[in-house]
């Protein structure tokens, strides 16, 4: 599974010729990229037929015909052969803010991208009902280590965010708020798609939450005053 919905093995995009405007990919980067996803690959499909737990690393170098030393030369821990697929998403934000358009705020830009990613069902938002990527978020969320070791690739993301909002004090404590937004919107988006509702019953409830969320940002954390009873 990655993380844009794609099907396992579909999500290369290493050509020579990007057809984006960036520089061409060496052969030798190309060929890491692709020993990453197959490695990856070959993980996710043993964790998901055995549990993560159940698999060594050893057993996972032996599948993809690597040596046990070379796994750990790509994937530092077992769990970054999960979260790999997450890498890509780690400067997501801080690009969404250093991309946005000269008269648009970088919190209209996030609320902008969130809400584009909800649309399209994007797994990042928690909002995707694809059976290969609701058996990829059960084996995430339902491992402990693996959460743990998903805070890491957050705090990166975090860092990325307050950096490109200007890296000072008050530049990281939004971003830290924003941050933990998307994570708690994307969560809970999965674990009512979790509970058996499909991403389209989700989908007004998720961009009403989000709504709510970035107004929150937007005016600070006091809640609006309610009269006692």
């Amino acid at each position: 599974m990655v993380m844009n919905g794609e099907n396992p093995g579909n999500g290369d995009r290493s050509d020579s010729a990007a057809g984006d405007g960036s520089p061409p990919v060496g052969l030798r980067e190309r060929k890491k990229r692709l020993t990453y996803q197959a490695v990856s690959d070959a993980a996710i499909t043993m964790f998901l037929e055995r549990g993560f737990d159940k698999v060594s690393v050893a057993e996972v170098a032996a599948a993809a015909d690597i040596s046990k030393p070379t796994l750990f030369r790509y994937f530092p821990a077992k769990e970054d052969l999960v979260l790999h697929r997450f890498a890509d998403h780690e400067d997501e934000a801080a690009r969404v803010v250093t991309d946005r358009a000269p008269d648009e705020t970088p919190l209209d830009a996030l609320r902008r991208h969130f809400l584009d990613g909800l649309d399209r069902r994007d797994p990042v938002t928690g909002l995707c009902d694809a059976p290969h990527v609701l058996a990829f978020l059960r084996l995430l969320y339902g491992t402990p280590s693996l959460v743990a070791r998903l805070h890491a690739y957050q705090g990166r993301s975090e860092a990325a965010l307050a950096r490109a909002l200007g890296g000072r004090v008050p530049d990281r404590l939004a971003a830290g708020q924003i941050i933990a937004v998307q994570r708690i919107l994307a969560l809970e988006n999965w674990r009512r798609i979790d509970a058996g509702e499909s991403a389209d019953r989700v989908y007004v409830g998720a961009v009403q939450a989000t709504e709510e969320a970035f107004v929150q940002l937007r005016t600070g954390l006091e809640p609006p005053s309610q009269p006692r009873a």
